[in-house]
């Protein structure tokens, strides 16, 4: 039975979005239900894409990446995959008509993974985030809106800001990880073998500039997706205040995260605003 399937493969993105990311599996349990698992479906998807060539280094990646591709064309196109992952994220790209130049996009982000190790110019980190983070959160805001395509053009701009946000935090955080152990560095112009307080400033208000814009989008979301939405914004911001505060070498010498009873605290904190308006 075609529903059964259905039923087990989107639990395996939910048990993938609990399993790898604990932050974000937070945010999305405050999203509505009726756009929760469609959620769970996209990080599903851009999850495994992810762990192919940031993990698994054991295996031919680049294989495994080949593969991948071929099966994820083929789930979109038949409206089916027995790769229980994909068979979830097809049901949700063609149930919120999520735009094929999105997935491509994103895929060859995770494809310059395999090989590129450093980004020189501007153009190439903007076009690497924007496939790598803005189309997700286009992705997202899709599911979000519920086909109000007035409200999704009036809103993408910011869920791109809010996107480019957060991946440029996730770069700051794992310095140490992506340039020891995966020989790739992402900031132009940076010499993360001397980072300083400037380089590091720097980053740090480019990334303020993008949680500015983003969240005047979060303001104007449906209900549905306000809270969860602000809730992931909230932990991002926490994460970048740290950040703020560890200098410059130790950022590049360990990696930095939010302990779980901080998250706790800022979901506490972040409903109360919400609530009161204060966003």
């Amino acid at each position: 039975m075609k529903t059964l399937f259905d039923s087990v493969s989107y639990n395996c993105s939910k048990v993938v979005t609990q399993s790898y990311s604990t932050s974000f599996s937070m945010a999305t349990k405050m999203l509505s239900s009726c756009i929760r698992q469609d959620i769970y479906n996209i990080y599903g998807f851009v999850r495994f894409a992810d762990e192919i060539v940031d993990s698994f280094h054991d295996y031919n990646k680049e294989e495994l990446f080949k593969n991948f591709e071929l099966d994820l064309e083929r789930a979109l196109k038949d409206k089916i995959s027995l790769n229980p992952i994909l068979n979830a994220f097809q049901h949700t790209y063609h149930k919120h008509n999520i735009e094929q130049h999105m997935v491509d996009s994103f895929m060859k982000s995770m494809r310059l993974d395999l090989h590129k190790s450093t980004y020189l110019t501007e153009r190439e980190y903007k076009d690497y985030i924007y496939g790598s983070a803005d189309v997700v959160g286009l992705m997202c805001l899709k599911v979000f809106v519920k086909g109000d395509n007035e409200k999704y053009n009036a809103l993408k701009d910011t869920a791109m800001s809010l996107g480019s946000a957060f991946q440029k935090v996730n770069f700051l955080r794992d310095l140490k990880a992506d340039y020891d152990e995966l020989e790739r560095t992402y900031f132009p112009n940076t010499d993360l073998n001397n980072l300083d307080e400037l380089s590091k400033q720097n980053i740090i208000e480019d990334i303020e500039k993008d949680f500015a814009e983003g969240l005047k989008g979060i303001k104007q979301l449906p209900i549905e997706a306000k809270f969860g939405v602000f809730m992931a914004y909230r932990y991002y911001r926490q994460l970048l205040k740290k950040l703020k505060k560890t200098p410059a070498l130790e950022i590049k010498n360990a990696r930095i995260r939010v302990p779980n009873y901080k998250k706790v605290e800022i979901l506490t904190r972040g409903y109360v605003k919400y609530q009161l308006n204060l966003m």
